[in-house]
This record gives structure tokens, sequence and C-alpha cells, in this order.
């Protein structure tokens, strides 16, 4: 992150030396934006909706936003670990008018000492001041602690962007990135510093809520796999989740459905988003959901079993000229083997196969046609749409020849392995 606006320590300082409610906040928060974002997104990066727009403006009524890590400024007395007072006033004139008698040289010794490394050892720092360390989400615990200690935080979004950062341009660096996000946020959850119990009488009920559901984004992935995967297989088992089209009870999903998509959509419109921006968004979000939240989740699980051990993996933002031109033509990369591919390229696959079972078994007889649609038409339609979403993944599998493809080896194991899913489901 560099800092791409004058004014944004002004602005900061307006807050704190507000006279009526600024001695109250204990660190003012900018958005995370991106200056190498494309037209339309085609990794979801900005989190326009979660992080630019709507979703922090919900902590920002409850007490205030969690320190994000970067674009944001603090009060020091907060990173020193004081708590609040609610008579706490700040003698502005006093700090403006103190005098330093230290020579320069003095100075610069001293902070190269504050600079070290060795410094911090044997020190209340990073345990009870500054940042709370052996998490991979510090930031999220160091700002929770600071409103646990009564200080509140305000978010700060100024029509030139304060803050502006690199977002990744391939997928893989996307999917370990929320992947690494999603691991530490569940972690934090199962932890001491599960915000229902950390949190407890020290902050609103509502901002405690609002941390534990970002704290449980890992466990989402068991209701994407469900919904990817189980419709699919029933249908070629001939086996009906749904209710038919025919019968009245089909209104309440048809209305959920398709109400929450429109609404979800005009809530990206509302924030600055482009339709296809959206699209993209919907299509990370499955990717997300059944790739980096799997690996988060059952890593999470080992760990807490005794298992596995605590990994901090840093999200390379660093490519080849090759790989940039395929971003800036918003070309989705694939250009490498990973499990997650073979996850993205399997499921991919397997509702391909689930779509292609369901035309086979309409159109053989044309009699069986019509109760074929009434029956598993909500399975249908749902294989339908994961099939469009997954267009980029076939593309990848079979059609591409850049170096942005996927892998031949993740097209042989996507390919066996939905066959042998399907094959299993059938018999």
């Amino acid at each position: 992150m560099y800092s791409n606006n004058s004014k944004t320590i002004k602005s900061s300082l307006c807050i704190f030396m507000d006279e009526e409610k600024g001695d109250e906040i204990g660190y003012v928060q900018f958005p995370q934006c991106f200056y190498n974002l494309t037209k339309n997104e085609i990794y979801g990066s900005s989190l326009r909706v979660l992080l630019q727009k709507l979703e922090v403006l919900g902590f920002d009524a409850n007490g205030g936003p969690s320190y994000m890590g970067s674009g944001c400024f603090h009060r020091r007395e907060t990173l020193c670990g004081k708590k609040y007072e609610k008579n706490y006033k700040v003698d502005w004139k006093k700090i403006n008018y103190k005098k330093v008698s230290e020579t320069a040289s003095f100075l610069e010794e001293t902070c190269k000492v504050l600079a070290s490394c060795t410094f911090e050892h044997n020190t209340p720092w990073g345990k009870e001041m500054g940042l709370k360390y052996g998490t991979p989400v510090e930031d999220v615990v160091t700002g929770m602690s600071i409103q646990r200690n009564g200080w509140k935080s305000i978010y700060l979004n100024p029509e030139r962007e304060g803050f502006l950062g690199v977002a990744p341009i391939t997928l893989l660096q996307n999917l370990v990135q929320h992947k690494r996000w999603a691991e530490g946020e569940l972690q934090l959850f199962f932890s001491r510093y599960c915000p229902l119990l950390y949190g407890h009488r020290k902050i609103p009920l509502k901002l405690q809520l609002i941390y534990s559901t970002y704290k449980l984004w890992a466990a989402n992935c068991l209701a994407t796999w469900y919904i990817v995967v189980v419709p699919c297989l029933c249908l070629l088992k001939g086996i009906s989740l749904f209710p038919k089209i025919s019968s009245p009870w089909v209104l309440p999903f048809v209305y959920v459905t398709f109400v929450h998509r429109a609404y979800s959509l005009a809530e990206f419109l509302w924030c600055g988003g482009t339709f296809r921006g959206w699209c993209n968004d919907q299509r990370i979000w499955l990717f997300k959901r059944t790739t980096s939240y799997l690996f988060a989740f059952f890593e999470t699980i080992l760990k807490l079993l005794g298992h596995s051990q605590l990994n901090f993996v840093v999200t390379a933002k660093v490519a080849d000229e090759d790989v940039s031109k395929r971003y800036d033509q918003e070309l989705i990369e694939f250009g490498a083997a990973s499990p997650m591919f073979d996850i993205l390229a399997t499921l991919a696959m397997l509702n391909l196969f689930g779509s292609l079972g369901a035309s086979k078994k309409a159109t053989m007889d044309a009699d069986q046609d019509s109760k074929v649609l009434d029956q598993f038409g909500l399975q249908i339609l749902l294989c339908l749409v994961l099939v469009t979403i997954n267009l980029p993944v076939y593309q990848a599998l079979f059609f591409r020849k850049d170096n942005g493809k996927m892998p031949t080896s993740v097209m042989y194991k996507s390919i066996v392995f939905a066959l042998l899913a399907c094959m299993l489901a059938m018999y």
C-alpha cells in the first residue's frame, strides 16, 4: 500500500481532534483499494461491497470497523495498550509545543535501536502492546483488542482513494490469499480471541456478531459443496431434491433464489461495479468457497487436533509479462498445477456430465420429456447455472492454447474423478 491522497493525514487529525467525540476514537481506517484492477474485476479483488461501500459501514455504526492491516492511522495510546477513560482529554497545545532537547545524532542512534529486530524481545510488545503476534490475521486481533479497551474506530472513505495497493493478478494467488485469510479467521473463532468470548461485555453485541460472521467464512465451504455436488449426483441417480415445477411449493425456492441474486446485482451496481464484474464476482465467490475455504476449514480442524502446524503464506504479487498481458485482457490465469485447480476442474466436469445426463434422459423418451422437466426442473437449472459459471474453466481445459490454460494433468484427473463420481452415483 502507498499513500494516494495528501489530505489523509489532515482528515484523520480532524477526526482525532474533534471536540465532541474525537477523544474516543482509537484509529481511523481507510478502505483497501487497488490501482491494478481491470474494468470488470476478473478476480473480484476490490471487494467493493464488503470493504469499500456497504458492509464495512455496518461496522462503523456499531463501534467501528476492524483494523485491516494497512491504510490506517492509530492513536499512539491505543497501540501502547491504554484503556479508554470517559473523561480522557488530549492537551493538543501541550503536545504541539513540546520541545525536543536531544540532538539529531542522538535521536538517530535511538531510532536504530528501535528499528532492530531484537528491540521487542522480553517486552510486552506483541502481547499487551502493539500488534498482537501469533496469528495470520494479527490486524484483526489488534483492532479487536483496541475496541475491547473501550476505544472506537471510524471508517473514512474519501472521494480520492487514501491508499492504493496491488491486487493479485492470477487466480492461484487470489485463492491462496483468501485461504490464508479464512484460515486465520477460523483459528481466531476457536481461540481465546473468539469475538463472543473475548469481546463479551467489552464491545457491543452487534459488533461481536459482525466479527463472528467473518470468522466463520471457512465453514461456508460445507454448504457450498453440498449445493455444487449433491443435486448433480442426485439428478443422475433420479432423486428429486426440489418440488416439482407444477407444484405451488416451488414458488418459495424461486422467489428466494431470484430475489436474492437480483438484490446482490443491484447492490454491486450501486457500489459502482458492472454487470460483467458482478458475474465475475459470483464466479470467484464459488471458486473461493469450494477451494480456499475448504482447505482453510480442514487445515484449521487438523491444527486443533494437533496434526498440522501454523504456516504463514505470503501472497506473491510479481508476475511475468505474459501473465500481466492476459490479466489486462481479463483472461483467468490457470497456468499452474495445484490441488485447488484439480477441485475446480473436477466440479466443473461433474456438473457438465450431470447436465448432459439430464438432457439425454429428457430427449431419449419424448413422452417422458415433460415429466422429467417437471420433476427435475430446478436441479437441471442449478446444473446449467453452474456450467455457465464454469465456462472459463472449460475454455482453459479444452480450448485455450496460451500458457494460462489448465495443465494437461489437471484435465485428465478432473475427467477421471468426475466420471468415477457419476458412475458411483448411477450404480
